[in-house]
């Protein structure tokens, strides 16, 4: 684990000069939301005292608007805007996906009367894939990495005319990340609401870092600096660590990771912009780690998989925090399927 030195202020980086801040308006994506299917809130889950903490609360995300995780609030949530805005019938949007995104995107698509296409790397099973295509999408496969597969997206949207709905950022490319995670904010809120006392700890897992940027600029709207919120990356996918190690964005390295939903070795801008304001801590979690984390969890009814659970993980890899801590984290989304 390392501090984070850029609390408060955020880092000083050229590269981040015309990149927005993570939204805090939770209000207009919770309306929003509303007109997609299945919509409503995820519980929050009282665990008691567990793994060294005097009580720990989780929101569970698994069932989010019936497609399995978090990132249901997201990709849909931009196609609602541009549904609302008269954009969406007939649209064709594309995006690379590792899981869950690309299952918001085609959701999205279906519920406005637009057209998705989802690239997936060789790593991604064939059982997820047909799930996108039980959702209307159509579904490319390439030879290669995640990041193969989002080079394959972004060419597409070039060549044959297709709206790129990535859910990461970089310079030139932030309209549509930043709305997307907007929609997760209607999770935050949720969650602050549901907190019968503001916690001392939040554990945030992060792939590109969407969910936990989002969650941490409106965490500390709502509860100001009480809380440590702590980052928590696969040691195989530091892309937040080590561009806070480094102060300025770089690219991590690594090997294939079995959180794969959260093996990235880039992070989104806008994400590490509001992270290295919000954040007091980035840590790492081995594949050992994160797959002992399964069966306790399991055990008090939260089964999930290595990415799911790496926020629990994360709290369990460290010395108890003692009997006045409480502690929030998120099951972002339900076992394979």
């Amino acid at each position: 684990m390392i501090e984070n030195p850029f609390l408060g202020v955020g880092l000083n980086d050229v590269s981040l000069a015309e990149i927005p801040m993570p939204s805090v308006d939770a209000t207009t994506p919770r309306k929003l939301l509303e007109r997609c299917p299945e919509a409503g809130p995820t519980p929050l889950v009282a665990l008691g005292s567990f793994a060294g903490a005097g009580s720990v609360f989780v929101k569970d995300e698994r069932d989010r608007m019936g497609l399995g995780s978090f990132k249901a609030l997201g990709a849909a949530y931009v196609i609602a805007c541009e549904a609302a805005a008269g954009r969406a019938a007939g649209q064709t949007f594309v995006c690379a996906s590792a899981g869950n995104h690309g299952l918001s995107v085609a959701a999205g698509a279906q519920a406005f009367k637009a057209k998705a296409v989802i690239y997936l790397s060789r790593t991604v099973p064939e059982a997820f894939a047909e799930r996108l295509r039980a959702r209307g999408a159509e579904v490319r496969r390439v030879d290669g990495s995640y990041e193969e597969s989002m080079e394959a997206a972004a060419k597409a949207a070039v060549v044959e005319g297709f709206k790129l709905l990535s859910d990461s950022s970089w310079p030139g490319y932030t309209e549509y990340p930043f709305r997307l995670m907007e929609g997760y904010l209607a999770m935050a809120a949720e969650a602050a609401e549901a907190m019968p006392e503001p916690p001392t700890h939040i554990f945030l897992q992060a792939g590109v870092g969407g969910l936990a940027a989002a969650c941490a600029a409106y965490f500390r709207k709502v509860w100001g600096d009480g809380p440590k919120i702590i980052v928590v990356e696969p040691e195989a996918a530091p892309a937040l660590k080590d561009c806070i190690a480094a102060g300025k964005f770089v690219t991590a390295a690594g090997p294939e990771s079995c959180m794969g939903r959260l093996d990235c070795k880039e992070a989104s801008l806008i994400a590490l912009n509001g992270l290295a304001r919000d954040a007091n801590a980035f840590m790492t979690i081995t594949e050992e780690e994160s797959v002992a984390a399964l069966p306790l969890l399991e055990d008090v009814g939260l089964q999930t998989t290595p990415s799911g659970g790496a926020g629990l993980a994360g709290l369990m890899g460290l010395a108890p925090l003692g009997s006045e801590a409480r502690v929030l984290c998120i099951v972002s989304e339900g076992p394979e399927r």
